[in-house]
């Protein structure tokens, strides 16, 4: 297998010269090449923040905004459950806050009329404690209706399910008019900003994908080089793998969580095979080149492809070192029999 990277015209700058009967038609000669040798695994691509929305109080699901496949903006509005009891309580706690006011008034007002009596030494150091501990009380009961209030608007709040970060809905879980509790997952959402890629490689070559710290991802005829390449440190029991992660670009779209992908990585550096892509001819479930004999005769010859590079690809099979390949397959077409066959079997 081959990576992107090819040490172009190994091999080329000794090859002989065309024949005459070559000469008239174009063609290349395929002498090896040093490529970079790879390997391929197939992974899945993962999504960097994907959470399980959950409720957070207890209710029943009023209202469902979203549903799968639905992207939604950081923040969006979900779904919605009743609130009837969280807002008997944020007014029960809002009332208790302002008799506690109240209260904590009143006692600071005490406090500072027994502190100047007390000061003129007109009343007893026993009612100047009394009133400071009242006055002291009073505060703390202030406090906590307080924060009673910010716990009842809290409760609130929860009956609005709302999106954590901008993305797309992967699954819904519950269904309008349903009782929900404290914990009972309701949504999936996953980020399809930033993706990753999950792959298991045998240890063989844990320790050059390591060093590497590169790889490619191919899904759909695209090549996309990983920005980030992490090789997890403790290997499978069961399996004797290692799994490694690839972060993708942010840029990339046309990708989704769940998806199975091919994923190369470089192991050494290896001869191949590589005839430019315009010689290919494809027809029906054959794949060949026409080859170009001494005579000027044309050959036609099935082979099996392997990696593309760049306007390049890799014959595993059908050729070998010295063929000259018809770089113009109609042109060499023309010069077959009214009815030529495919030869022979792949060498």
């Amino acid at each position: 297998m081959l990576a992107a990277g090819v040490l172009s015209g190994c091999g080329a700058r000794h090859a002989p010269p065309p024949t005459a009967s070559q000469a008239s038609l174009a063609s290349v000669l395929v002498e090896p090449e040093q490529t970079s040798a790879q390997r391929r695994f197939d992974g899945v691509i993962q999504a960097v923040n994907r959470a399980t929305v959950t409720a957070q109080t207890s209710g029943r699901v009023a209202s469902v905004y979203h549903d799968v496949d639905d992207f939604v903006p950081a923040g969006a509005l979900l779904m919605r459950l009743r609130s009837t009891m969280q807002r008997a309580d944020l007014t029960q706690a809002r009332a208790a806050l302002r008799a506690a006011e109240a209260r904590a008034t009143e006692a600071q007002t005490r406090y500072r009329r027994i502190h100047d009596m007390y000061e003129r030494q007109v009343v007893p150091k026993a009612d100047f404690d009394r009133v400071t501990a009242d006055r002291d009380a009073a505060v703390a009961q202030l406090n906590a209706a307080r924060a009673a209030v910010v716990s009842a608007g809290e409760g609130v709040a929860y009956t609005q399910i709302r999106a954590p970060y901008a993305g797309v809905i992967a699954e819904r879980l519950v269904q309008a008019g349903e009782a929900v509790a404290p914990g009972t997952p309701l949504m999936k959402v996953a980020s399809l900003k930033d993706l990753r890629v999950v792959v298991s490689i045998p240890q063989s070559i844990a320790g050059q994908v390591r060093k590497a710290n590169a790889g490619t991802v191919f899904l759909d005829g695209r090549a996309i080089p990983a920005t980030h390449v992490t090789v997890f440190p403790v290997a499978s029991s069961l399996s004797n793998t290692f799994t490694v992660r690839l972060r993708l670009p942010n840029d990339i779209t046309g990708l989704y969580p769940g998806e199975i992908v091919q994923v190369a990585f470089t192991t050494g550096r290896s001869a191949a095979l590589l005839v430019p892509q315009r010689a290919i001819v494809r027809r029906s479930e054959v794949t060949a080149v026409y080859l170009v004999q001494p005579n000027g005769d044309v050959l036609m010859q099935q082979v099996r492809l392997g990696e593309h590079l760049g306007d390049r690809i890799e014959v595993l099979s059908g050729l070998v070192a010295g063929d000259r390949v018809a770089l113009d397959p109609l042109a060499a077409m023309q010069r077959l029999e009214p009815f030529p066959g495919v030869s022979g079997t792949p060498r």
